[in-house]
This record gives structure tokens, sequence and C-alpha cells, in this order.
């Protein structure tokens, strides 16, 4: 352990960061300011001050970042398409960069020689938040307690608790390892970690049971303007009330709930069940007004990267070249996102009920199979004559030489186990 005097700790409240303070206290023998970012946990700040205190912290900073979290990171992967492992909408990945950046600026004020996380040694946080700390200041040193001290379980952290006096909410009997922003939450641990153990109902903490939301489909309109949402049903918003209109629209009927085995950056498989409603709806919003705006090749090419966008996210790597890159690319491709979509929220259900744009690629007039003045299907004939050649000299070499085009005739026996 190199010696610290101050140190800055990203802090949530929970039961690791409760028992890290007094942790940090009784092993570095230096001073702990805890930093706190608000992105939408509600009730889960109420008296974390006092906690902190209690802990032995000497100060608490909490900073209310909403806004720069959907408007620099939410909306940006929104419009990116980006979907970890075809499911997961990163909420948790896009989060620990914004709050190691402002981690990193606490430290930088106060002082601190070294800042902390409370990320274990198998998860994917540690890394985002430490890549973060490299890209902005690799100066500053990183505690990870989870990787120095001999706790191995979250049954340990709880007698360590016990042991200190720490003030904790977790329990053996609930013991789900959580963690919550305006934009979606997370749970792991527990049942969980069998994969073949359905969630418990009351585990769930944003949204309704799709089997009890209402009988009635709810129907909402979202405008864009360049791919960032900017109106509920014909009214502007500002990004922080519009999301948590879609919050609670969605978690009403039963909307978000993502039931998944990812793997981890590190290596591992692990099983994790997330509650995304206002990101949901977005996801499915955003790419029906694609379908209007974006030409064929453009989109194709776009979903291609998306893939690399979500894996850059998901791995901590925000802060680097590459995603700048492809964030770029996936600006001017939103030059054009620009109309309404209508969605009917049913029982878990985003149904697309209509689109619109003033710059929409589709034309009925084109697409109209009655019409021969834009488009003639004896032109049909010429194409497909073209995309065809290479088929057509294959087939015509192999009845040559066999008689028949080889895929008269499949075999089979290849595919047969021995």
């Amino acid at each position: 352990m190199q010696p610290v005097n101050k140190v800055v700790l990203a802090y949530s409240g929970g039961l690791d960061t409760s028992i890290i303070v007094t942790w940090l206290r009784e092993n570095y023998r230096c001073e702990v300011i805890c930093f706190t970012a608000d992105l939408g946990q509600e009730e889960e700040l109420d008296g974390l001050e006092e906690k902190a205190l209690r802990t032995g912290a000497s100060k608490l900073y909490i900073r209310d970042l909403r806004e720069e979290f959907l408007t620099d990171f939410v909306f940006p992967t929104v419009q990116a398409g980006a979907v970890y492992e075809r499911v997961y909408l990163l909420g948790t990945s896009f989060a620990r960069p914004l709050i190691a950046k402002h981690l990193i600026e606490i430290a930088e004020a106060e002082g601190a020689e070294a800042i902390a996380h409370g990320c274990t040694g198998k998860g994917n946080d540690q890394v985002r938040f430490e890549l973060t700390a490299m890209a902005l200041n690799p100066k500053l040193q990183v505690i990870a307690p989870w990787r120095e001290w001999d706790i191995r379980s979250r049954e340990d952290a709880i007698a360590y608790a016990e042991e200190y006096n720490v003030p904790i909410t977790s329990t053996l009997k609930s013991i789900y390892s959580r963690d919550r922003n305006m934009f979606h939450m997370s749970h792991e641990g527990g049942p969980l970690e069998d994969p073949w153990n359905e969630p418990e109902e009351d585990m769930y903490v944003l949204t309704r049971s799709p089997m009890d939301a209402p009988d009635e489909s709810t129907l909402v309109e979202i405008g864009f303007e360049k791919g960032i949402p900017v109106a509920l049903d014909g009214a502007a918003m500002d990004p922080v009330p519009l999301f948590d209109r879609l919050n609670r629209l969605a978690a009403e009927n039963g909307i978000g709930r993502v039931d998944m085995v990812e793997n981890r950056l590190v290596g591992m498989k692990s099983r994790g069940v997330y509650e995304t409603p206002g990101g949901t709806i977005l996801h499915v919003a955003h790419q029906a007004l694609e379908s209007l705006c974006l030409d064929k090749q453009v989109m194709h090419y776009k979903d291609f990267i998306a893939v690399k966008y979500a894996e850059l996210v998901y791995n901590g790597m925000w802060y680097t070249r590459l995603r700048e890159a492809l964030d770029a690319f996936v600006q001017e491709t939103q030059q054009t996102v620009t109309g309404t979509v209508r969605l009917r929220l049913y029982k878990g259900n985003v149904i697309i009920a209509g689109r619109k744009s003033p710059y929409s690629l589709y034309r009925e007039d084109y697409a109209s199979f009655g019409h021969m003045d834009i488009y003639d299907q004896n032109d049909a004939k010429g194409f497909i004559n073209m995309i065809g050649l290479p088929m057509k000299v294959d087939a015509m070499l192999s009845i040559d030489g066999t008689g028949a085009s080889r895929y008269r005739q499949p075999d089979y026996t290849r595919f047969k186990r021995d």
C-alpha cells in the first residue's frame, strides 16, 4: 500500500461502499471524502450525507448529473443504436465514465492523491472506472479494496459491517447487487446466480409485471430532432422531464425487463436482470424513425458499427479516439433523423403505430405496385440477370462437367454425426 493522505471514494451508500469508508480509514489511515453522482436514484439519495459521515467520511459531494448523463452519454449511445449482446442497452456501462470523470475532478480540487471504488475484481465496472482515470488523470492512484481485502462474498461484507457497526440496508434475505440510475436498474447475485431460477416478482423495483399491466394500451408520440428526443405528444420538453415521463409510461405498462447471461470483459459469464423502461421505448422509436430517414447503405453500415460502439461502451472505453471517431460517423447519419414516432404500449410490448418525417425517403408513389411512371417493372429483368450472373456461370460450369448444377442434389451426409 502506498501512503495516501486523502482519497475520494465513489460512494453509493450501498453495502460495498459503506464498509469501504471504514476499511480505508482502518487500513490507509487517511481522510475519506465521498462523492455521489445523482443520476436519478431518487429515494436512494435520502439520508446519504448523514450515513457517509457516520461511517467516517469527512464530507460528501452530491452532484446532479442527470442532464449531462442523458445528453452526453445516453442520447449518443441511442443514436448509435448500440446494444450489447442483442438485448443490453448499456445502462450501467455508460454511467461509469461520467461518475469517474467527476470523481477525478473532485480529487483534483481536494488535492487527493487517490480515488477509490467499490467494484469487485471479477466485474466490468473496475475496468470502466480505471480506464477513465487513465484517460483523464493517470497520476492519481486508484484503490480497489475488493482486490486487496480478504472479504470474498456479500455475506462476508455484511459480517464486516456488523462488526464495525456500519449502517447498511442489505440483509442475507435480500442480497441482490443493484445499480440504479434514471436509465435503468440492474439486479445481480443471490438467486439470480443460477440461470435456471426465474426472477422473483418482488425483486423488480421500477416496472410493473406485464401480466398486471393495464388491459388498455397507451399511445405516445415522441418527437426527434437529429436523432435526439425533444418532444412528447407534441409538447417540447427538456431531457430530464421527458425521460422521466417516458419511464413512468413504460413502467406502468410493464416495459423494459431483460433477463440475460452476458459475457463480461474479464472473460466469465454472468447473469443479470435489467429494468430499462424509458430507454426501451426510446430505442424502438429511434430505430423506427431511422428506417424512414436513412438510405440502405448508411443504415446497414451503421448497424455494423453499432456492435463495435456497444463493445467499446461495455468495456469502459468511452474516452478513446475510436469512440470519438465512431461518434463522428453517427452524428453525420443523424442529420436527417428528424420526425415523430407514434407507439402503442401494451403489457410489456412497444408497438410501432406510425412514423413520419420531413426527410422521409419512403415515397408511396415509388413503392406502389400500381404506377409505372416512376419505376418500370420490366427494368427488373436486366437487374436480376446482372446480380444472378455469378450463380448462372457457376451452374453452367457444373452442368458442363457433371450434367447437373451442384445444388440439384445437395450432399447432406456432410452434416451427419458419426
